[in-house]
């Protein structure tokens, strides 16, 4: 089993449920389960400002499928839960990225890269994956010394509740 990083979220319909049925979902598999999973964190839209604020955590998995395997059951999972892709960067009801693999520091396909373009840049993606990665490095810092660095302006801590995924 090798550790992968997710980044999950949505500002449709009730984001949190979604992301937690995602996460039970993976974790059902045989060849994949999710071992921590970061609080949710309210933040505002990135990239498309002109939509509802998203819900968004981090989880860390322990997998048997290699990189792109893993991204393709994510995708799986978000249409199985109706993501809709109609532009980039607006609402959804889900989404799930690979954020970073464990021994694919750098990993580049016509599917994936990683880590995940600009996730350095983005707090909404940094906070929650300091509260469960700290120590992971990326692009030659830790995730706490980009946690440190980033702009949280408008990031809201919506539970404390690590478990909050758990729950039907």
């Amino acid at each position: 089993m090798r550790k992968a990083w997710l980044g999950l979220g949505g500002n449709i319909g009730d984001p949190v449920a979604s992301m937690g049925k995602a996460l039970r979902t993976l974790h059902r598999r045989s060849d994949t389960r999710v071992v921590a999973v970061s609080s949710v964190y309210k933040t505002p839209p990135w990239g498309k400002t002109d939509q509802d604020w998203f819900h968004n955590a981090c989880a860390e998995v322990e997998t048997l499928l290699g990189p792109e395997a893993l991204l393709a059951t994510c995708l799986d999972i978000e249409k199985r839960l109706k993501r809709e892709r109609l532009e980039r960067w607006g609402p959804r009801i889900i989404d799930i990225d690979v954020l970073a693999y464990e021994g694919e520091e750098t990993f580049e396909s016509p599917t994936l890269e990683l880590p995940h373009p600009r996730m350095t840049e983005r707090a909404f993606v940094i906070v929650p994956l300091a509260d469960i990665a700290p120590q992971l490095v990326v692009d030659g810092k830790s995730v706490a010394q980009w946690s440190a660095l980033c702009d949280r302006s408008g990031i809201e801590r919506a539970t404390d509740d690590t478990g909050w995924w758990r729950a039907p």
